[in-house]
C-alpha cells in the first residue's frame, strides 16, 4: 500500500452549495475544523457520518461534464446505495439534482447530476 485516500474533491463554481448538497444526501459536518485543509472561500468539506470525506474546490472557469457527451467527459462519478429508489429520487431532486438517465423498467440504478453538474449513481442495494 503506498497511500490512504483522505478525500474526493469535486471542482465547482460554488463551493458551500455543493457541500451543502451532498450534506442534505449523506448527512455529516459541513467545514468542520481539520489540520489538513485550509477552510474559506474556494474551498468547503463535508465529513459525512460513515468517515468519507467530501471536499469541492472553485474552479473560475468550471464546465460541468456533458454525460454521455464525450466532448466533455464526466471524467468520475460516486455511487449512492440506497433502500428505494423512487423515494430517494425525489429527495434528490428536491434538493437541486436533476435526472440524466432514468434507465429502463426494473434497473437498479439511475443517473443524476448534482448542482454543478457532476453525475452520481442511485443504486438499490
Amino acid at each position: 500500500m503506498i497511500a490512504d485516500l483522505q478525500c474526493v474533491v469535486l471542482d465547482c463554481s460554488d463551493p458551500a452549495e455543493l457541500a451543502m448538497f451532498y450534506q442534505s444526501m449523506l448527512g455529516g459536518t459541513v467545514n468542520q475544523q481539520d489540520k489538513r485543509w485550509a477552510l474559506g472561500d474556494g474551498w468547503a468539506t463535508l465529513h459525512t457520518v460513515s468517515g468519507l470525506v467530501l471536499a469541492f474546490q472553485r474552479a473560475a472557469e468550471y464546465q460541468p461534464p456533458l454525460w454521455p457527451d464525450p466532448a466533455r467527459p464526466q471524467q468520475f462519478h460516486l455511487d449512492f446505495g440506497v433502500a428505494d429508489l423512487d423515494r430517494a429520487q425525489e429527495q434528490v431532486l428536491a434538493r437541486g439534482a436533476r435526472v440524466l438517465d432514468e434507465g429502463a423498467d426494473g434497473r437498479s440504478w439511475r443517473i443524476y447530476a448534482d448542482p454543478a453538474g457532476h453525475p452520481f449513481c442511485l443504486v438499490r442495494h
